[in-house]
């Protein structure tokens, strides 16, 4: 059984490369176009999160993945991505596609916020002359809708529900983790969110409408959120990107351009190119090939964006939002902690994503039940030592787990 699934949603505001992005990291089949609102419904892929695999640190000569696969050395891990419909202000008064985007932005854990770092965009998604809206803007005004959504949830039957919860002396953290728990917060959560807003121990009774929304704005914090800078390739992003960075301190703000990574993904499976996600270049494999215009729109690639920006941005945007927003780490199962393989023989065949601060023991349990519930202890492979159900896992720990033997009759 893996781990509990992760998810990010794609959100940012309509026809800013979105769907672009999500489909540059899935390769899922998307309507992408020049005009607002293509994407009409939440469209769910697979990403990766890529890594380098243990199999290279531990001179194996090759891993056999289960899910997700391995190149050159490079681990890459399947995650939940969601192609969330685009946003306009106002969205919370059920403008645009409104409350189809909000319901739909539940399901995400973390949040990577693609915007036109280019400002060929306008706050409803028209296209203007590169350089003409604000990029800092986008993103204020999108924290400004999440906030006001979560407020208005929040404000529903608010005076009833505060009374109900002093009279019969239940807990406030539980009961505002009950009633938010449909945009999937929980009680860490709610506990953060009151310490951020100064409300922890004060009586729902005694809140204000300006605690409602401090704590509105603590709840909406609890969704970490990351920035693609898209249309990174366009001369006007360059300078956009800089001031970003400088005004969005809160936030990770990667370049990034989607249609270049679609684009260089698309040539790798045909072919025609050699390309691995995240890659700082490529490698043309017959020029004779490709067509003149194919080849001046790869050297475009290569000089507006790689040799810019390091990469197209679209697997770091991905990798940051698991492994630094989520706080996820990578952990390899296995059965056969000497030869590092699974009871099949399949060397290092599962990759597991799992929040920082798990332990040994709750790995057992997300391998199989029956190991959590019989667990005795587990063993590092790459150490050969012995290990309690309390030790927290590291970053690219190889485990075995020592059960005992089920009972039967």
């Amino acid at each position: 059984m893996p781990p509990p699934e992760r998810q990010a949603g794609i959100v940012g505001k309509t026809n800013v490369g979105k769907s672009t992005f999500f489909a540059a990291a899935t390769l899922a089949t998307v309507e992408i176009g020049n005009r607002p609102f293509v994407t009409l419904e939440p469209s769910t892929g697979v990403g990766y999160v890529r890594k380098r695999c243990v199999h290279v640190e531990l001179g194996l000569p090759r891993c056999d993945p289960a899910s997700g696969y391995c190149a050159d050395g490079w681990r890459f891990i399947p995650v939940k991505l969601i192609d969330i419909p685009g946003l306009i202000p106002g969205a919370h008064e059920g403008k645009g596609l409104g409350n189809r985007f909000l319901d739909a932005i539940r399901q995400a854990d973390a949040i990577i916020l693609v915007v036109d770092a280019s400002g060929s965009t306008d706050a409803a998604g028209n296209p203007v002359p590169p350089g003409t809206y604000d990029p800092v803007e986008e993103v204020r005004w999108l924290e400004e809708e999440l906030e006001e959504w979560i407020y208005g949830i929040l404000l529903n039957d608010w005076d009833r529900f505060a009374m109900k919860v002093s009279t019969t002396g239940a807990n406030i953290v539980e009961a505002l983790a009950q009633r938010l728990s449909g945009l999937s917060i929980r009680r860490y959560h709610v506990e953060k969110a009151l310490e951020y807003a100064g409300l922890a121990g004060k009586s729902l009774t005694s809140w204000t409408r300006e605690d409602l929304r401090r704590f509105a704005k603590g709840i909406r914090l609890s969704k970490p959120m990351l920035i693609a800078a898209n249309k990174a390739d366009i001369p006007e992003a360059e300078d956009n990107i800089k001031r970003m960075k400088k005004e969005l301190k809160d936030y990770i703000v990667v370049p990034t351009s989607a249609a270049a990574e679609l684009a260089l993904r698309r040539a790798a499976r045909a072919g025609v190119i050699r390309y691995i996600p995240g890659d700082s270049d490529f490698e043309i494999v017959d020029e004779e090939k490709l067509s003149r215009k194919q080849l001046q729109a790869l050297e475009y690639i290569r000089e507006r964006v790689l040799k810019k920006w390091g990469s197209t941005g679209v697997q770091e945007a991905i990798n940051k939002t698991f492994l630094e927003l989520l706080g996820m780490i990578t952990v390899y199962p296995v059965e056969d902690a000497n030869k590092f393989t699974d009871g099949r023989g399949r060397i290092l065949p599962d990759a597991y994503l799992v929040p920082r601060g798990t332990t040994a023991r709750e790995l057992a349990y997300m391998v199989h039940t029956d190991l959590g519930k019989t667990f005795l202890y587990a063993i590092n492979a790459r150490t050969k030592t012995r290990i309690g159900e309390d030790y927290e896992l590291r970053d690219d720990d190889v485990i075995k787990i020592v059960a005992a033997a089920a009972k039967k009759g």
